[in-house]
């Protein structure tokens, strides 16, 4: 067979038809390290201004809820509006503790990183009303699939914070036996699934085992968790392929800080508008709420886990808050944003803002707040002595040479018998 030549006819472009050179639009953040902090492009209605929808509501009728920010606490410390009054005092007082205990937590282990008793470590600064308040709209046996910044959801669930610290310093007692990364947790009777390295595969997982809690006639729950930076993933839209063709019962969780690593929410956006908009393109309900405050925290995951208990389907919601520490104890964020970026994030801070509205209640004071991070840390501190006790990084005792070859498979094939007998283990 002989190649034919096809001629191909000309088109002239002239005048106002004719094409210029292509170009790339790459989104800018606002501010860049030695400039004025900027947040007005951050549009935050006042609190309890936000309608609250009927469970079982149409997600064409709420589309709206994608674009504003849902809030209970204003600058006052006031709750308002119809997401308000779901918790009791009581309750609020359990939820302050947990969140408080999170901060010291980090505190405390950062530290500890710094002086070379652990690898590495992830603080939650900033975000820690999200995880602690998330965790109260639970029921026993629904499970989590987090990112490396939900450690609030053990920490509410009341798991040990000594084998916590055990499983970050990969010390004899750890948990996982030096098999995962420090903070990369996994506590199958909190709800809590393995912490995985690569990003955003949380999200199909989450939604297959909700879907296979579904098959079973279960009644048990998923909730998956993302960044911002990872809803560029393939994973977070095939995710959401699925729930909304299968109506899972999950809650779809996208943490909004700001930052993915050293990269600003807008690139990962891109023309979206919101995350949460995200959601409207797949016929989910989608919703946007202070992640700073607390109460709108829980009323947000509540009013989503009992959409997904009463078989209609899986909600997506997006957290805006801020990342206020570095991503890790690997990064400098003073080299990608401005040092006091923080200080002018408009939502302010999630314990102080419930320590006001605790004290507009009379049930909370300067005082008790004082004495309540005093008994924080002395217990932080009993527990990291115990775990220390066990190992650290660098010293004490290590989890057995053994455990390499444990647990992988039913059966051990013959090449990681030999190797284990090569280790004299």
């Amino acid at each position: 067979m002989t190649k034919q030549s096809v001629a191909t006819p000309s088109v002239g472009l002239t005048g106002a038809h004719a094409p210029g050179s292509l170009s790339l639009h790459v989104p800018e953040p606002e501010v860049r390290p030695g400039g004025t902090p900027d947040f007005s492009n951050v549009r935050i209605p006042k609190a309890g201004a936000v309608p609250r929808p009927e469970v079982d509501a149409n997600p064409e009728d709420i589309r709206d809820l994608a674009f504003s920010i849902i809030r209970v606490l204003n600058r006052s410390g006031e709750a308002s509006g119809p997401w308000a009054g779901l918790l009791s005092d009581e309750e609020l007082l359990s939820g302050m503790r947990d969140m408080m205990t999170l901060r010291t937590f980090d505190a405390r282990m950062q530290i500890a990183q710094r002086q070379g008793k652990t690898s590495f470590y992830m603080q939650h600064l900033g975000e820690e009303a999200i995880s602690c308040a998330f965790r109260k709209a639970l029921m026993p046996g629904d499970m989590n699939f987090p990112t490396y910044r939900q450690a609030g959801l053990l920490i509410a669930g009341g798991y040990s914070l000594v084998d916590m610290m055990n499983q970050i310093y990969s010390n004899s007692r750890d948990p996982l036996k030096g098999r995962q990364m420090p903070i990369m947790y996994a506590v199958k009777d909190q709800g809590f699934f393995t912490i995985s390295g690569n990003l955003a595969t949380q999200f199909p997982q989450a939604v297959g085992w909700a879907m296979a809690s579904a098959i079973k006639n279960d009644n048990k729950i998923a909730a998956g968790w993302i960044g911002d930076g990872s809803t560029a993933e393939s994973d977070f839209h095939a995710a959401l392929v699925f729930a909304s063709t299968y109506k899972a019962p999950v809650v779809l969780n996208v943490v909004n800080n700001q930052w993915a690593i050293s990269t600003f929410q807008g690139i990962a956006r891109g023309g979206a508008g919101t995350f949460a908009a995200r959601g409207l393109g797949f016929g989910l309900p989608s919703l946007r709420v202070d992640g700073n405050d607390y109460l709108a925290v829980y009323a947000v995951a509540k009013w989503a886990a009992e959409r997904a208990r009463r078989n209609l389907g899986p909600t997506l919601i997006e957290y805006v808050t801020y990342r206020a520490g570095a991503h890790s104890t690997s990064d400098d964020p003073s080299a990608y944003r401005p040092k006091t970026e923080s200080d002018a994030w408009p939502l302010g801070d999630p314990i102080m803002r419930l320590k006001n509205h605790l004290i507009l209640r009379d049930v909370w004071s300067e005082e008790r707040h004082k004495q309540m991070e005093a008994e924080i840390l002395d217990t932080v501190i009993t527990a990291q002595k115990e775990a220390e006790s066990y190992g650290t990084l660098h010293a004490g005792g290590k989890p057995s040479v053994r455990d390499i070859f444990e647990g992988v498979f039913a059966e051990m094939p013959p090449h990681l018998r030999r190797q284990r007998q090569q280790t004299g283990v």
